[in-house]
């Protein structure tokens, strides 16, 4: 335990070896695992192989009691093995917008009891907390910077206190959470295909990332290492200077300018941009102690998935595109100073929901089956996952 808190102290990506750095976790009781259990053939030996290589283990329902219990099961088997583990709270209320996840806890007072459960059930020991993935992308009733009402609108009238309900709910969670002593804590940053950096800089900054170690990138989705790593930097860089040069978060240069959005080689003039930022606010970068990210690297290998023009009316490109490969394998050495990890979150060979691309359904028109529900296991999309990994998955 020693071992690993002291690792932890250090912070994740700060280690200049991968010998400094502890092991992440393989869960043997993953889902992925468990999976494989009901499969045969290929499809079995596709699951045993992803389920050998590290991933998060998510957390989405029970009581606060059940809840702790299943965390502290799965810490103390960390533990035990001097391993460090990926865990997912995932139990926020109005959980996606009511989407092919929906759920979550009943209310604020349900959640912040919850998450009192599961914070007890790591206790002292040391852990990685992905703290509710889409919180902060998709917030119920929630307006831009810009004054836009954002598209997630659930409940049949609008609810003014909803948004601000949404950062008290995930500010406590990080407080309850940063009072553990090895744990460190990352909230919902979206990805490069999504939120402007100083949108996502002024949301992480009203859910409290003040007290939490960064933010997550990519979770559940297909970007590209090229643009996660670009917009990693930008969304530490706007926070610094939002939070310590009083800038505007509007004023944060974006993938959307003076980028092209669609041309990634164009991004390095927001990099640009931010230096002139830097300069003419009058504060130098400190990415040492600036906010840092982790990138769910779990899909991405291929990047994101380009849906033939004028075919879908909502083509859905998060949910089970074809074609996608793995990506870059979970590691906390990045070598970068703006990443402290790369790391499998999201679980690949799972479904992302029924995928109906804007039609009726049942089926999935880009795939021409009917895909499984959020989270049932999907072997067509494991074994395209496998075949396309970049780099390569050398399967037993």
């Amino acid at each position: 335990m020693a071992y690993l808190a002291a690792h932890m102290a250090l912070g994740l990506g700060a280690a200049s070896s991968a010998q400094a750095q502890p092991a992440l976790y393989v869960n043997p009781h993953s889902t992925t695992f468990a999976a494989a259990e009901r499969l045969d053939g290929e499809a079995r030996r596709d699951a045993l192989a992803l389920g050998r290589i590290p991933t998060a283990t998510w957390f989405s329902d029970g009581t606060p009691a059940e809840v702790e219990r299943q965390v502290a099961s799965l810490v103390d088997a960390a533990a035990a093995g001097n391993a460090l583990p990926v865990l997912v709270a995932y139990n926020i209320p109005a959980r996606d917008c009511a989407l092919y996840s929906a759920g979550g806890a009943a209310g604020s007072d349900a959640y912040r009891a919850w998450i009192e459960g599961f914070a007890a059930g790591i206790g002292e020991r040391a852990a990685i907390v992905v703290l509710e993935p889409d919180s902060l992308g998709a917030i119920p009733w929630h307006r831009t910077l810009d004054g836009e009402l954002e598209h997630c609108q659930p409940g049949s009238s609008a609810d003014s206190d909803a948004a601000a309900t949404r950062f008290a709910q995930l500010s406590a969670a990080v407080d309850i959470l940063a009072a553990l002593p090895n744990v460190r804590i990352y909230l919902d940053g979206t990805g490069s295909g999504w939120l402007a950096p100083g949108e996502a800089a002024d949301r992480l900054i009203r859910a409290n990332v003040a007290r939490a170690d960064g933010y997550f990138l990519n979770v559940s989705n297909f970007e590209s290492d090229l643009r996660l790593l670009h917009y990693a930097r930008w969304i530490s860089d706007c926070l610094a200077l939002v939070t310590g040069g009083e800038t505007d978060p509007r004023a944060c240069p974006s993938q959307y300018h003076p980028a092209d959005f669609a041309d990634s080689s164009s991004w390095t003039a927001t990099d640009a941009a931010y230096d002139a930022l830097f300069a003419r606010v009058g504060i130098a970068r400190e990415p040492a102690s600036q906010k840092h990210a982790i990138i769910d690297t779990s899909r991405n290998g291929t990047g994101s998935w380009d849906p033939p023009a004028n075919t879908y009316s909502d083509a859905e490109i998060w949910c089970n595109p074809p074609g996608r490969g793995l990506g870059r394998r979970p590691a906390l050495d990045t070598g970068n100073p703006y990443v402290d990890a790369y790391l499998w979150i999201k679980i690949p060979g799972e479904s992302d929901g029924e995928c109906y691309r804007g039609t009726g359904g049942p089926t999935d028109p880009a795939r021409g089956i009917a895909a499984p529900r959020a989270g049932g296991w999907f072997p067509a999309q494991a074994r395209e996952l496998i075949r396309n990994a970049v780099p390569p998955l050398i399967r037993d």
